[in-house]
């Protein structure tokens, strides 16, 4: 069964307009804290809250930037429950918004947690086994960004294997773009210069 053409373009607009709100960059300049994007790694995300030293700030950045994607897939799902193709899409046009927001200049944060939170909303078994990954990654090489490359890279196999080939491509899609964000920590983890967690901050 394929979804009418205009049903995949609402749910595409409507998947990117609610992807592309910059939480992070909200919060902190409602917290007083200035903008996100002049500290750190100039990212919009919950780990470049975090370097603001404010825990609570950077919690609540990676919920509502999971959050987002979730709340795109189950509101396109709610009103289009068949055929699946509807919903994907919308999750992974909120992760597209994420990283490009048209608010920024398309210049967004590198998906990570909007990543899990479409994942989860359109398959939570794919979603649990990336937040799995992540979490084994890091506790075992204390890396955040390995933990993320790693999930990623196995996410499309797992997308596979429990949902089809659908799924599978739109997850390949979003991790190619995932190891794109993280480019320049992929260079520093071939260098061996990427810091572990709780070392130090990201100098990109």
């Amino acid at each position: 069964m394929t979804p009418d053409p205009m049903t995949v373009v609402i749910a595409a607009v409507f998947g990117y307009l609610l992807g592309s709100i910059p939480f992070g960059l909200l919060l902190t300049r409602m917290a007083g804290l200035g903008d996100i994007r002049s500290i750190g790694s100039g990212n919009i995300g919950a780990t470049n809250v975090l370097r603001t030293g404010n825990r609570w700030l950077a919690a609540a950045t990676l919920l509502l930037d999971a959050g987002k994607a979730a709340a795109a897939v189950l509101i396109v799902r709610y009103f289009v429950p068949e055929p699946p193709l509807a919903y994907s899409i919308a999750g992974m046009a909120a992760f597209i918004g994420h990283l490009f927001p048209v608010w920024l200049k398309f210049k967004g944060g590198k998906g990570v947690a909007t990543y899990i939170g479409a994942m989860l909303a359109i398959n939570w078994i794919v979603g649990l086994i990336f937040c799995a990954t992540w979490l084994f990654i890091a506790i075992t090489q204390r890396m955040s960004s390995l933990s993320a490359l790693t999930a990623a890279a196995t996410a499309p196999m797992f997308a596979y294997a429990f949902s089809g080939l659908h799924l599978a491509a739109g997850a390949a899609v979003m991790s190619l773009l995932l190891f794109f964000k993280h480019s320049e920590n992929i260079g520093r983890l071939i260098a061996g210069t990427e810091p572990k967690i709780g070392q130090g901050k990201d100098k990109s």
